[in-house]
């Protein structure tokens, strides 16, 4: 059996889980999430505690076992808590300001580049350097995160670009110089 699925999902006071077939509702006191899951799994709710169960031993259905346990948990997680992620800014003028709800920075081009925040996810500025991605559900915090990053990803010779905070971007030495005496 799955170690993630076998786990019970703890659901904690004021949080309502509704289980209706294969369609998941999630509320709780920060928003509300929903998502469809596999048809053959079933959920177990008992008092304080969901259980997901799988009906066979499939590769198919152990593979489904824990990726439905973590998606439901990780719905759980994000109307209790929600979620973030910080990304910082290195390099010589690059900076981020808020401009209303949109996301303005200035990445060495021409012109500045402004993001708008996908539905259901904010940003926020900390300094000019730190962009915090906050939100309810973990994939739309990582990926508007991912799509951040992507206008302008560390580059391994200065280390300038958007990176993941602690994300160790490893460096190149660049060119070597010409030798001496060496003959053209």
């Amino acid at each position: 059996m799955s170690r993630v699925g076998k786990a019970p999902i703890v659901v904690p006071k004021g949080v309502q889980i509704k289980v209706d077939g294969a369609h998941v509702v999630v509320k709780g006191p920060k928003g509300e999430l929903d998502c469809d899951i596999d048809a053959e799994m079933t959920l177990v709710q008992t008092d304080g505690e969901l259980r997901v169960t799988r009906p066979s031993d499939q590769p198919r259905h152990r593979a489904i076992h824990g990726l439905t346990r973590s998606l439901i948990f990780n719905m759980v997680q994000g109307v209790t808590e929600g979620f973030s992620k910080t990304l910082e800014l290195q390099g010589v003028g690059y900076r981020a300001q808020m401009q209303g709800k949109e996301l303005s920075l200035a990445l060495g081009y021409s012109h500045p580049v402004n993001v708008s925040p996908p539905e259901g996810v904010e940003f926020e500025v900390e300094g000019t350097t730190r962009i915090i991605v906050k939100g309810l559900s973990k994939q739309a915090v990582g990926q508007a995160a991912a799509d951040v990053r992507k206008l302008r990803p560390p580059e391994p010779y200065k280390g300038k670009g958007i990176r993941y905070e602690g994300e160790y971007v490893r460096r190149k030495s660049g060119k070597a110089g010409k030798a001496i005496g060496a003959v053209a």
